[in-house]
């Protein structure tokens, strides 16, 4: 009887260490499945995460071209900019802080207000009015290269690109030959990008400007945009 009962105990004593093994090893697995579980969900919110890269600022800073003078918001060139950068599904966003009648002296007097805002990429296109009044090249250069400098001082990391202009001959071949000349100067002597000329293929065209012949219609602007892209879809 004592055998007996000794066997039953051992029986149930392996039966209960067989069972807790089991027990253990189920567990295991479950916190195994669970721990796959979740990696697995880990690496499937990863490509939403990635996508959601912080949108990155690109400011137009300058006269009434930027600003879109005489047409509607929407149609001035960096509108347009903007709507090929979401066409490629870039992360930025276009910021238009041109103003109408805007000197390089203005521009210089309103940088720090401009510059409260995070910035990625700058395009100076200012110094077709100073042109147009005729002032000393030397003072137009200066301003701009102010201009220039406060917004590196502000962000040593940003990108500038400078807007290249040029001034009808009415205003004497000399004048007209430095004014253009200086911004090649100013691009050369910063280390930045420069658009040639901003109204390339358009400035005197009477068909792609408004009546008084100097601001873009809607179909200009579109060329104007071309221009910019092309110097700018390479730092994006």
């Amino acid at each position: 009887m004592k055998k007996f009962n000794s066997t039953i105990y051992m029986s149930g004593k392996y039966l209960f260490v067989g069972m807790l093994l089991l027990a253990l090893l189920g567990s295991c697995g479950n916190n195994a499945d669970k721990t796959n579980d979740t990696g697995k969900q880990k690496r499937e919110q990863l490509p939403a995460q990635a996508g959601k890269e912080k949108a990155k600022t690109i400011v137009f800073f300058g006269n009434s071209l930027t600003a879109g003078y005489g047409v509607d918001p929407s149609e001035a060139f960096p509108a347009l900019v903007q709507e090929k950068i979401d066409s490629l599904h870039l992360p930025y966003k276009v910021v238009n802080a041109g103003l109408s009648g805007e000197t390089t002296a203005g521009g210089k007097s309103r940088i720090d207000w401009i510059l409260r805002q995070p910035v990625d990429i700058f395009v100076l296109e200012l110094g077709g009015n100073d042109g147009l009044r005729g002032i000393p090249i030397a003072e137009t250069s200066r301003n701009l290269q102010a201009i220039i400098s406060r917004v590196r001082e502000k962000n040593p990391q940003v990108k500038i690109v400078l807007a290249g202009m040029q001034v009808p001959p009415n205003m004497g071949r000399t004048y007209a030959s430095a004014f253009r000349v200086v911004f090649q100067q100013l691009a050369a002597n910063n280390q930045i990008d420069l658009i040639p000329f901003l109204l390339e293929n358009v400035g005197g065209i009477s068909h792609l400007n408004q009546a008084d012949g100097i601001h873009p219609n809607p179909q200009g602007h579109k060329i104007v945009a071309e221009n910019v892209w092309r110097v700018i879809q390479g730092l994006l």
